[in-house]
């Protein structure tokens, strides 16, 4: 799993076909997904009353160290 710290207005790429754009409206982040319209976009919640969790979402995440 990669995980990226953006700003609102800042985006992110996958294999030259999906932009994810980083968004702040009225105190919110939100994230815009532009991807064809052949491929399924769903929320996380609407997935899992389908489907098990992602395993990748079951790993612990290391803790950040404390700069110096």
């Amino acid at each position: 799993m990669l995980t990226l710290g953006r700003k609102p207005g800042e985006y992110i790429v996958i294999d030259g076909k999906i932009v994810i754009t980083v968004e702040y409206d009225e105190g919110l982040s939100r994230v815009s997904i532009d991807a064809p319209k052949d491929m399924e976009i769903m929320r996380g919640e609407v997935w899992e009353q389908e489907f098990p969790r992602p395993a990748c979402l079951n790993k612990p995440r290391p803790k950040k160290k404390k700069p110096h």
